[in-house]
């Protein structure tokens, strides 16, 4: 066989898979394109059934309508975490009126510390609608595996405290309580509120 005719079969088998791919998306309606990853279908987070720091118990169906960002986290947190709540506060403030439609979760990955009134005076700094989570260290554990989120207790060099390591990512659901994206905690405040408009959009 030619080199051409090699060639060609490649472009036509090309031209098809182009061809099958605006079929297929002309099916149904087109999925937003986010920033971050697309998790839709993973039924993430389904398993989360905390309380918050008002005492009232909570899963992600108590926000149905809204679109919810989830993170873990702990108040005695250095850097990462008020680097996060603020830039979800940045975030809220770019959304405007819409911001009314999102409902922002810390989990503390450290309940023995974060006890409700702690978290409430922590979170709610950033921004008076944001809500803190806690539960029992196995609710916890429970709901950060839902999550396939990763925690650990680390002793500090004294051996007197520690810290704690945590995954450090926004969880984005749809008003459906449907895991819909994944972003790390440097895509920035506006990717995120691109990623929130489109799914408070679809």
């Amino acid at each position: 066989m030619s080199v051409f005719s090699t060639h060609r079969r490649s472009v036509l088998r090309g031209a098809a898979a182009v061809a099958l791919a605006g079929v297929l998306a002309g099916c149904g309606p087109s999925a937003p394109a986010f920033k971050g990853n697309d998790i839709s279908g993973t039924q993430l987070g389904k398993k989360l059934a905390l309380t918050d720091h008002n005492g009232q118990a909570r899963t992600l169906q108590d926000f149905s309508g809204k679109v919810t960002v989830v993170f873990f986290g702990f108040t005695q947190c250095p850097d990462v975490c008020p680097t996060s709540l603020a830039e979800l506060s940045q975030v809220m403030q770019k959304l405007g009126a819409d911001a009314e439609r999102v409902q922002v979760l810390m989990v503390t990955v450290d309940p023995e510390r974060d006890t409700p009134d702690i978290l409430k005076q922590y979170v709610t700094t950033f921004d008076p609608r944001f809500l803190g989570l806690t539960g029992t260290p196995d609710q916890i554990k429970q709901a950060a595996a839902s999550f396939k989120a990763y925690y650990a207790k680390v002793p500090t060099e004294d051996g007197k405290n520690y810290t704690m390591d945590h995954t450090a990512a926004f969880y984005l659901f749809d008003g459906r309580g449907e895991s819909r994206v994944l972003a790390n905690n440097t895509l920035g405040a506006d990717a995120l509120a691109h990623d929130i408009k489109a799914l408070l959009d679809s």
